[in-house]
């Protein structure tokens, strides 16, 4: 796929509303306004992102789950041929979700970012979402053993994990304590936190963020050699750095970075994913138009600037700030204004209720 002819996967954002305050929230989610669409909105959105043929559509949030419409959403894409991927927490999951999940979705992806109750929660910003991600995990291994069962068409369901410093001693143990009690459970995937929003904060890179070596180490082949060995049989495992999200102008323009489209809950689409800063909204001009004008973002001679000195964990998070400040609305720089400046915040140091 060309950048002429659209972005391969659409990363959608359902809403910002959230029961959990995760301390390394992308979106803040949870702290801010939901903007959720109605659900007659919502479709329409479906229907301009189905005109730009994606080949997968992820939906995410905050909380997609709390979202009216998205199974109607998701049924609409499917139908049309584009593949489908929900991101929850799993807090608000209930056996009728899951199995409605599993009519309409090609894959489900429950967040777990500890393999204890008090690294996850902590991590999560709310007691008891460890329970809660496990009972959601539970559920969809019950669904996808009955539709196997029933020879409907498979449940796809897996567990994606944000690697920071405080749980990167545990990725073995998501191997042998938490993967084996869903024998149904497909994926596991450990991804390097992403410096955005919250976790672009001088303190969560002072704290959490992962550095190069650590980085490299995730990534390596030793490692997932390891990991996948410890694994349960039938259970992929995957790490990644995320650097395909640094979108380096050179790399972009060789094609070594997938084509990612960003849309926040109201249909405001984002110049680049990660990047604070919108082109437009995708139920008020053309949706190809919107990729475009996103695309030449990257010609910006300070966004070339900032993003073509990228090489270490830390000089991607000082150019997240730089570039949210830059691009981002009065609104953006006001809430990057209210971020904690505090040089050791509770989030870090202990769990929270």
């Amino acid at each position: 796929m060309s950048v002429s002819s659209g972005p391969e996967v659409v990363v959608w954002d359902t809403t910002y509303a959230c029961p959990l305050r995760c301390s390394h929230c992308y979106s803040e989610s949870g702290r801010r306004p939901s903007r959720q669409l109605s659900p007659e909105d919502m479709l329409r959105v479906a229907d301009a992102l189905i005109s730009l043929g994606p080949r997968v559509v992820a939906l995410s949030g905050g909380e997609p789950l709390l979202v009216k419409g998205l199974f109607e959403v998701a049924g609409r894409l499917s139908r049309a041929g584009v593949k489908t991927a929900v991101y929850t927490s799993g807090w608000v999951m209930e056996p009728w979700m899951a199995d409605g999940l599993a009519q309409v979705f090609d894959e489900v992806i429950v967040s777990l970012d500890g393999a204890t109750a008090q690294v996850h929660d902590r991590i999560r910003g709310r007691r008891g979402s460890f329970d809660r991600a496990l009972s959601a995990l539970t559920m969809l291994s019950g669904v996808a053993r009955e539709r196997r069962r029933q020879g409907l068409r498979p449940l796809w369901f897996g567990i994606d994990c944000v690697v920071v410093r405080s749980n990167l001693p545990q990725l073995e143990e998501f191997c042998t304590a938490i993967a084996p009690r869903f024998p149904e459970l497909r994926t596991i995937t450990f991804n390097a936190a992403v410096p955005e929003g919250l976790a672009s904060r001088p303190e969560f890179c002072r704290f959490e963020l992962l550095d190069d070596d650590q980085v490299a180490w995730l990534t390596s082949p030793a490692l997932v050699a390891r990991l996948r060995e410890l694994a349960p049989e039938g259970v992929r495992v995957h790490t990644t750095d995320n650097q395909n999200l640094v979108m380096r102008p050179d790399r972009f323009a060789r094609g070594v970075d997938s084509l990612v489209m960003q849309i926040e809950p109201d249909g405001d689409v984002r110049a680049l994913p990660v990047y604070e800063g919108t082109v437009g909204n995708i139920l008020q001009e053309s949706p190809l138009d919107l990729w475009h004008r996103g695309v030449s973002r990257l010609s910006d001679p300070f966004v070339v600037e900032t993003l073509s000195a990228v090489r270490t964990m830390q000089d991607w998070a000082e150019a997240v700030r730089r570039l949210d400040y830059r691009f981002g609305s009065a609104e953006v720089r006001s809430r990057i204004d209210r971020r904690s400046v505090r040089t050791n915040p509770p989030e870090f140091t202990a769990p929270v209720g």
